[in-house]
């Protein structure tokens, strides 16, 4: 008889469901989504939805974190299929496209809520290696400037974009990226 680990099948098809519509109605509204509504969405009792995210916090932090992981990903899905500074300049909208949805979490992050206090180096783990790869292959290309670091772009990019954003911030990000081309 095989051995069961870690958690039933439904109760993981239940969570992947509260976390991509949590994700979608985060993005589209803010966090401040009743998480009523948030159980009609992923078709589960809000029973469902506090016995895998106790607190507001804990659901949060968890879209966070997998939006963080995704973005992250990404960088080796585009360094795989295309040009080093076409992969480049994809990875930085897609960040863009990350922070421009993020209405709340800036003030939920800073709250102190512990549920919040591993996101930061979470986000630093990831996103910067994640880069710092993107940067290395086009900067042996030969298809970008010297001198960029993960950090100058990730602060850049996130001071460039917002969720209020009404297309400047867009704008100004493709300026960003044609300034990276050596030459």
């Amino acid at each position: 008889m095989a051995q069961v680990t870690g958690m039933r099948a439904d109760a993981r098809r239940s969570e992947e469901a509260v976390l991509e519509a949590a994700r979608t109605l985060f993005a589209a509204e803010g966090i401040d989504v009743p998480n009523r509504t948030i159980a009609e969405a992923a078709g589960v009792g809000v029973g469902t939805l506090y016995r895998r995210f106790p607190t507001r916090a804990d659901l949060i932090a968890a879209v966070f974190r997998q939006e963080i992981d995704d973005c992250a990903a990404a960088a080796g899905e585009l360094a795989a299929t295309r040009p080093p500074f076409e992969a480049l300049a994809e990875w930085l909208r897609r960040f863009a496209a990350f922070i421009a949805t993020k209405r709340g979490f800036s003030i939920a992050l800073h709250s102190g809520d512990p549920a919040y206090a591993g996101l930061p180096v979470h986000f630093e783990e990831r996103f910067y290696p994640a880069l710092d790869s993107l940067l290395e292959t086009a900067r042996a290309a030969g298809v970008i400037r010297n001198g960029l670091t993960a950090d100058d772009l990730v602060k850049t990019v996130a001071r460039l974009v917002s969720p209020q954003d009404t297309g400047l911030g867009q704008r100004m990000l493709d300026v960003l990226i044609d300034g990276l081309r050596e030459g």
